[in-house]
């Protein structure tokens, strides 16, 4: 395991521009489609430069999220190194098998480096990192067996530690003693964000009442692409008496930020993956109070910059609250008044006083 030191989160607000990606579909920067390489590898093209695809999970481009993050930095990166690139989005409803032609094409395209976003491309990535020994592959938001290899970069976070704070910060902002959390899928990975939340908001105040649901189950992963379930889900929160929902649900987010402005005063959001409060429609960041921001840009950035340096090695980068992996944003500052005892609670997990569950 490769842990990341002294990580500084890049913002969000490179993503203001970042468009919308329809699913299935393929959008390049270059004119004419690459050649196709072999098995083994792939080549720089015609200009010199590397070569790369970034293939999203359901929702793309434009989910004010955890593929709006993903994509800032491919864009960072690209802007930087001069980087050709172009990004796919999964469709809803696919399999694995799909994740494997999908991510196979991209590697006989002649990308040098693929960046494949979200744990359900785990099982695809393992199988065609093995095919391509010479193309360098991230996995975002895995480290299990299924994705390890030798050309491939496992970026992982610590949810939990920064869901423990946003949790924190909901129980001292709450009025009502009551607040929610909505998952997009019932899956381990979304269960670390519920663990840490319900953990930090109980530090606070023991009493707190907490409703948690989950949009849809494995298999059905649309749960992190529909914003009408999002907004139902939060509405019924808001309508049993909770003041404060902390979603993580990708693109469904947006519902519970339409739920919590259309609630009136007094009702709050935290967001997530991304500053929020900087990506979301223009209309909702005034009702969101933090964002638990992940920084995914920063891990893709920092894939990148290895592979285009020829320093890249396979492994596992963990991206921790200690080296800034996982953070609360201050944007609005919501949360200036309560910052001394979040900073409290920061340095007891850093130091390990407090052990933050994940399950």
């Amino acid at each position: 395991m490769r842990t990341v030191k002294k990580l500084a989160v890049a913002s969000a607000v490179t993503m203001l521009s970042l468009g919308m990606t329809a699913c299935g579909s393929n959008k390049s920067d270059e004119n004419s489609s690459a050649p196709a390489g072999s098995n083994s590898g792939s080549a720089s093209n015609s200009k010199g430069a590397l070569k790369v695809a970034l293939a999203f999970d359901v929702g793309g481009r434009g989910d004010h999220s955890f593929n709006d993050s993903a994509a800032a930095g491919v864009d960072k990166a690209k802007k930087e190194f001069n980087l050709t690139t172009s990004d796919v989005s999964a469709n809803h409803g696919e399999n694995d098998a799909a994740r494997v032609s999908r991510l196979q094409q991209l590697a006989q395209s002649g990308n040098n480096a693929i960046v494949a976003v979200g744990f359900a491309y785990a099982p695809a990535i393992g199988k065609v990192a093995k095919q391509f020994p010479k193309v360098s592959f991230a996995m975002v938001d895995d480290a299990s067996p299924d994705s390890k290899g030798a050309n491939v970069d496992q970026i992982t976070f610590t949810e939990h530690e920064g869901s423990y704070l946003a949790g924190a910060a909901a129980a001292l902002k709450s009025k009502s003693g009551h607040i929610g959390f909505v998952g997009g899928v019932e899956v381990p990975l979304i269960k670390k964000f519920e663990a840490g939340y319900v953990a930090g908001a109980k530090k606070v105040n023991p009493n707190i009442k907490i409703d948690r649901t989950y949009l849809t189950q494995p298999p059905e992963f649309s749960g992190f692409a529909d914003p009408a379930k999002g907004k139902t889900a939060a509405q019924g929160m808001f309508q049993n008496g909770a003041d404060i929902v902390y979603h993580a649900a990708g693109k469904s987010g947006d519902g519970v930020f339409e739920a919590t402005k259309a609630a009136g005063a007094g009702k709050w959001a935290i967001g997530v993956d991304s500053d929020q409060a900087l990506t979301a429609p223009a209309a909702v960041r005034p009702i969101i109070l933090t964002s638990m921001v992940k920084g995914v840009d920063v891990g893709v950035y920092n894939f990148l910059k290895a592979v285009h340096e020829g320093k890249f090695k396979g492994g596992n980068s963990v991206y921790s609250l200690k080296e800034g992996g996982v953070s609360l944003s201050t944007t609005g500052g919501h949360i200036k008044d309560i910052q001394g005892k979040l900073d409290e609670l920061k340095k007891g997990i850093e130091d390990g006083s407090i052990k933050v569950p994940s399950a």
